[in-house]
């Protein structure tokens, strides 16, 4: 239905478009009954609706409606399968229909800098690419039912430690790279109807409150046409905040902060024509949700069978020493408690009142002869020696042994960090034990992010099952047992310590965090530093075999307006039916500044037959080979050399391909006194004149070093060294030229584009 926004709301009171700009209550945004305006409904759901009526509660403390538990963003970000979280998606806004739920409250899309971060089971992924393209996938799906999404927590929300007040410290150059495009790529491929900013400062402004975060680049540069509301509890200076960008505030303040707007307006620090605005962007969004409404009935039992889906298709086979699948024939022992009792989601605002929970002991019992022990308890760290001996004995007597490991609830939730990578010691000490007597041993994780497994060599298998959602215990029963072949690959590098992860240093500050690393985040660092890690980005194995061939590009050179198609064949090699992930990487070889040694710029997914080959085609534009230039404010890529790299993994590349760059405009020169020889050396625009003064340079040490001693200790080596990282001020302190003289070529030089 058309209507005049602008009209009805010069209908409305000073303090009723003050009154839309914060909520009703915790979660409900007001309405006004005298102009048709209803109030309208949010509610947490990156993984399922978490719908509270009732009772004001953000971290999962009362009780909510009962729902559907999908596997949360650690595990279905790894399926790496856009159509899969699509209908994902789809599933979620069809119950939003169904229980009147205008917007759900995720996507999260916050970069995983380190494994401690306690939310970082709600986030996809390291690497801001996948990120990217899974998150506007899901948002299509949510929004393709009308109901809207509020991608979070925009931006650099990386830790939970003084989340509400920390400053993240981030160059532009890294924003820009890592942990702003998931957000770029959603706003411009799937529209989100809200987003959610942060509770933290970016770079000593709050995010509530930031100007170029909210309006320049989320809006003037992305071009986000819906509103932006709060974290609960995140706006720090509400009138500033309207300002910047925010238009709701949410939960309610009581009247408070609608108070502040008023005041502003009347007293003119505010212009009316800002809150006007605000309210229109609001409105637009709460009158598509009513104009849309639909009867939805809620399709629990339905849905419980897509959650087990997304979780076959999202769980990583780390290792497989040829121990799995398991044979039903096969004498199993199940150990762990988590196998009865399994941890499937993660604690905090994101909590979903699960309407019935799959666990991998009951389903497997009905498939094979699985024996179980319990071993340790699934929500505490806790040694208990009957447990234990009767778990060794059981494992002792099996074919082979799998232990059900992972990370109890208290480990690790929204609100707080974790202080370590490990396993509780309880379960390092029986795994190992179980070893001692049971060689053919498969470990199952569950847990939010990676960890540290000291056992690793000695184990045949690993599953990881992250956190598999209400269905994800059948998921698992059915990949040990070979009902669904594994598909999944890592969103995310498992490191082998803690200490290697680039952010070790400088994580978890309470004042202000400084992300020295950089670009450097996940398997950017690990490559650079040509670091073992336990497994790398994009890894995960089938019980099928695959292999590569016919690289091709459909053009050898490609310019900034063009686009480049790269295709590969990949055949199924063994004997089951499986699907694989072709991952596409670009090398930058030009030299034209410091990049990762390759950056994911393409994947796709495919299902083939055994012995059936398939042709994958990935287009990558001038972006796919672009790094951000702080100086010209914008995207750039060199003329010169690409390599394309194509991989199962970040460490497994089987194929690759060069491309060149032609046609990219050179950057501005930024000539000074200061600058050196070297870098007139390193362009083509100043080599002449950077050759002519490298000349002076040498001849005038060369005749200052006659002596013998001084020619022994000045080799030409040395001068050639000197002379590029000379500044050019020396030659005018040497005598070489007159300040005027350089300055004038300077001037000459920067003329040249």
């Amino acid at each position: 239905m058309d209507r005049d926004l602008k009209s009805l709301i010069s209908q409305m009171t000073l303090e009723e478009k003050a009154g839309m700009c914060s909520g009703l209550d915790f979660w409900h945004l007001k309405g006004v009954e005298r102009l048709g305006i209803p109030s309208v409904m949010v509610s947490d759901g990156p993984h399922g609706l978490r719908k509270q009526d009732d009772k004001a509660d953000h971290l999962g403390i009362n009780d909510s409606i009962k729902a559907v538990c999908f596997p949360p963003a650690c595990l279905s970000a790894c399926s790496f399968d856009r159509e899969l979280l699509h209908t994902f998606g789809t599933a979620v806004g069809k119950e939003a229909q169904a229980t009147d739920v205008s917007v759900v409250l995720g996507p999260a899309v916050n970069i995983k800098r380190s494994p401690l971060c306690g939310r970082n089971f709600e986030y996809y992924s390291e690497d801001p690419y996948l990120t990217g393209e899974i998150a506007a996938a899901f948002i299509q799906g949510v929004q393709s039912q009308n109901a809207g999404t509020s991608i979070k927590h925009f931006a650099a929300n990386n830790q939970e430690f003084n989340r509400m007040s920390n400053s993240s410290e981030v160059d532009e150059r890294t924003l820009r790279e890592i942990y702003l495009p998931a957000f770029e790529t959603a706003v411009k491929k799937a529209q989100p109807q809200t987003v959610m900013c942060s509770y933290n400062q970016l770079n000593g402004t709050y995010a509530s409150e930031h100007p170029w975060l909210l309006t320049e680049v989320l809006r003037d540069e992305w071009g986000f046409e819906g509103y932006v509301m709060s974290d609960w509890g995140a706006v720090n200076d509400r009138v500033a905040a309207l300002k910047a960008g925010l238009e709701l505030e949410m939960p309610s303040s009581n009247g408070v902060n609608d108070e502040e707007i008023v005041k502003a307006v009347k007293e003119g620090t505010l212009d009316e024509s800002v809150l006007d605005l605000a309210v229109e962007r609001i409105l637009r969004i709460i009158f598509h949700w009513t104009d849309h409404r639909e009867e939805q009935p809620f399709t629990m039992e339905e849905d419980h069978l897509l959650a087990q889906h997304i979780a076959e298709e999202s769980m990583i086979l780390l290792k497989n020493e040829e121990i799995l699948p398991l044979g039903t024939d096969e004498k199993i022992a199940f150990i762990g408690g988590f196998a009865k009792t399994p941890r499937f989601q993660g604690g905090g605002s994101s909590h979903i009142n699960s309407f019935r929970v799959d666990n991998a002991l009951d389903f497997a019992s009905k498939i094979g002869n699985v024996d179980y022990a319990e071993g340790f308890p699934s929500d505490r760290d806790l040694y208990d020696e009957a447990l234990s001996k009767e778990a060794i004995a059981k494992a002792a007597d099996a074919d082979k042994a799998v232990i059900f490991a992972g990370l109890p609830d208290s480990f690790e939730s929204e609100g707080y960090d974790r202080q370590h990578m490990k396993l509780p010691d309880c379960q390092n000490k029986l795994i190992r034990e179980i070893l001692r007597v049971q060689p053919n041993t498969v470990i199952v994780l569950h847990n939010g992010s990676p960890v540290e497994m000291p056992w690793l060599p000695d184990v045949k298998g690993v599953l990881e099952a992250y956190l598999g959602g209400q269905a994800g215990g059948s998921a698992v029963a059915n990949i040990l047992f070979g009902k669904a072949n594994p598909s999944g690959k890592l969103a995310e590098t498992m490191p082998i310590k803690l200490a290697d992860n680039p952010a070790h240093l400088n994580f978890g500050d309470g004042d202000k965090t400084f992300y020295q690393e950089g670009i450097y985040v996940g398997y950017r660092y690990y490559d650079a530093k040509e670091m073992d890690v336990a497994f790398p980005f994009g890894h995960g194995l089938s019980y099928t075999t695959f292999s590569y061939s016919n690289l091709a590009t459909d053009k050898t050179e490609i310019s900034g307006s063009d686009t480049l198609t790269v295709s590969v064949d990949v055949t199924n090699t063994g004997h089951i039916a499986g699907k694989e992930t072709v991952q596409l990487y670009v090398r930058d070889l030009t030299g034209s500044c410091r990049r990762p040694g390759k950056e994911l710029k393409g994947f796709e997914k495919i299902t083939l037959e055994p012995g059936e080959t398939k042709t994958v085609s990935i287009t990558l534009d001038k972006r796919s080979f672009a790094w951000y230039n702080t100086e010209i404010k914008d995207w750039y890529a060199a003329n010169g050399t690409y390599e394309l790299l194509i991989g199962a993994s970040s460490r497994d590349i089987r194929l690759t391909a060069q491309v060149q760059m032609t046609g990219s405009r050179p950057l501005p020169l930024n000539l000074h006194l200061n600058s050196t020889l070297g870098e007139l050396l390193g362009d083509e625009r100043t080599k002449e004149y950077g050759i002519r003064l490298k000349n002076k340079m040498v001849q005038f040490f060369s005749a200052s070093s006659s002596e013998e001693a001084a020619n022994s200790a000045i080799s030409d080596e040395m001068n050639a060294a000197m002379a590029l990282s000379m500044p050019l001020r020396n030659l005018v302190s040497f005598g070489l030229c007159s300040k005027e003289e350089i300055q004038q070529t300077l001037d000459e030089l920067k003329q040249i584009r």
